[in-house]
């Protein structure tokens, strides 16, 4: 047995094949509850990695999964798995043009889609001229000749007999693209089972031998439920479910992000462990629970994590007058290092993004790739189990991974220096970082300031040609429902106790909403777009 997902996942199965593993809530048109035991989960994989197999899908071939939260989103990802395909996550907002760019790079031979996306697979297709075998969740819709996805059930064998896996098996995860169009992730099953998902113990020891995983699960008792609610589609979410399943615990799922309906989750479910991206997601939960939800049982509660996006001070702190017991967490990763490191409780607009990181992570020159000095600026790199690079995309896997003392390494695009007790200081994306009269400003520290302001909901900070400044920084806010409107002066004048002058906003613009991904990960080019219109 190796480090194979699929392998350690069966043999989680075969320890606890009775107990639950995933709930769905809130089936589309039924508004039922579905639940999956162990051994029941493993079938339905079993019988789509069959029918993949039978439909000519062959080993080391890509499969695009095209749908919204559901238990078949995890079916099919472990029945590529089983069956060695390699499953491909793709952005269900995609219109045509991106969807055309993400078939075709992926090299996708195969697709599952949901039916309400069949006008955008269909305007699609056409240009996408390796894509050979299609399966469609829900009821027919003109436009797409696929296969129904109960019929493809129900011809797939419901047993194992799979070929012989591996850990050098690949499982591709998809960026967002907010820099560009998006680049395919290229892992290794064991190194993103170690760098993704902890070895089997994302808080503890990593596990030494691959059969070690089922014996901690046989060891271990049941209780534990974990929440992903950002969709499935975005890597993180799908790698909190995996790691609930090496846990051989029970994994909850909505189809779409709601904060009452979270919220009776949570109380109805005995939710302990619940996932999100940022404020964007814990603000909603707590007007929830501060209005309809008011009163809702959320003792359950052990941990809020939150990746991709950080939960900020202010934010966190309103939670937690709401709910005290529970331990919120800003962990920092991403798709192309897994998980590196845990905030600090003391990071804040004023210390900045302040996070603990593991051992195989340090702060380095880029261009030299060495450990930069205390309080020098570098950007965060990743050694040992990383990705292979990027699919189709040789430039830029050469300008990200290195060789470095025998090791691979990963070099991040977030900028950070590190303090003397090596604590590492996190800036920002590069990419994103405001220069301004020389000075550099990162958007992320702005952020947590304005969202410090009594009156500012949402925020988002991009930076916008300046005569003068070469770039001035522009807020772009979303204010408190029946908040009074802020000039500039009110907002220059709350941040400049929290921020140095030269990244105090020049510019105020307020919308009605922020735009953000589903997930709740930051949309710079929108806030960019946004801004430069309203100085002009």
């Amino acid at each position: 047995m190796e480090y194979n997902l699929a392998d350690l996942f069966e043999s989680v199965v075969d320890v606890v094949p009775d107990r639950e593993a995933l709930v769905y809530i809130d089936v589309p048109g039924t508004g039922a509850v579905r639940r999956l035991t162990y051994a029941e989960l493993d079938t339905a994989a079993n019988r789509i990695g069959h029918h993949l197999i039978d439909s000519g899908i062959r080993p080391g071939e890509h499969v695009g999964l095209h749908m919204y939260n559901g238990i078949e989103y995890l079916q099919v990802a472990l029945g590529c798995l089983k069956a060695r395909a390699v499953p491909v996550n793709v952005n269900y907002r995609y219109v045509e043009e991106e969807l055309v760019y993400l078939y075709r790079d992926a090299d996708l031979v195969g697709l599952v889609f949901d039916a309400e996306l069949t006008d955008r697979v269909a305007a699609a297709l056409p240009l996408t001229e390796k894509l050979r075998h299609l399966v469609r969740v829900g009821d027919p819709v003109p436009g797409v000749d696929a296969v129904a996805f109960t019929d493809a059930e129900a011809a797939g064998s419901p047993e194992r007999g799979f070929p012989q896996r591996s850990g050098d098996d690949q499982f591709i995860i998809y960026t967002g693209g907010t820099t560009g169009m998006p680049k395919g992730v290229m892992w290794r099953q064991e190194d993103l089972f170690f760098s993704g998902m902890g070895g089997g113990a994302p808080t503890g020891e990593p596990v030494k031998k691959p059969e070690e995983l089922a014996e901690r699960v046989a060891a271990g008792g049941s209780g534990i439920t974990f929440f992903p609610t950002p969709p499935l589609m975005h890597g993180t979410s799908t790698l909190t479910a995996f790691i609930g399943f090496n846990f051989g615990q029970r994994v909850v799922l909505h189809r779409k992000f709601s904060p009452e309906d979270v919220l009776r989750t949570i109380e109805r479910e005995k939710v302990t462990s619940m996932s999100l991206v940022g404020d964007a997601m814990l603000r909603p939960l707590i007007d929830a629970l501060k209005g309809p939800m008011k009163g809702t049982d959320t003792s359950s509660m052990f941990s809020v994590s939150s990746s991709g996006a950080i939960m900020s001070d202010t934010v966190r702190r309103q939670f937690l007058e709401l709910v005290p017991n529970v331990m919120l967490l800003n962990n920092f990763g991403s798709s192309e290092s897994g998980f590196n490191g845990t905030a600090t409780d003391d990071a804040g607009p004023e210390r900045g993004f302040r996070v603990r990181v593991n051992s195989r992570t340090q702060v380095v020159d880029p261009a030299t790739h060495e450990p930069v000095a205390v309080g020098e600026v570098g950007r965060v790199a990743q050694c040992g189990h990383v990705p292979l690079g990027y699919y189709n995309d040789p430039r830029k896997t050469a300008e990200t991974f290195f060789e470095k003392d025998g090791e691979r390494w990963v070099l991040l695009g977030d900028m950070a220096t590190v303090d003397e007790d090596g604590v590492v200081i996190v800036l920002g994306r590069g990419s994103q970082c405001i220069n301004t009269g020389g000075e550099k400003v990162y958007p992320e520290e702005v952020e947590q300031a304005l969202k410090s302001h009594p009156d500012v909901y949402d925020a988002l900070v991009a930076g916008v040609p300046d005569t003068t400044w070469g770039h001035h920084v522009a807020a772009v806010v979303q204010l408190r429902e029946g908040a009074p409107r802020p000039s500039l002066d009110d907002i220059r004048t709350h941040c400049r106790s929290r921020l140095a002058g030269y990244k105090i906003p020049r510019q105020l613009v307020i919308e009605d909403s922020i735009q953000r991904s589903p997930s709740g990960k930051a949309d710079y080019r929108w806030a960019r777009e946004v801004a430069v219109r309203a100085d002009g």
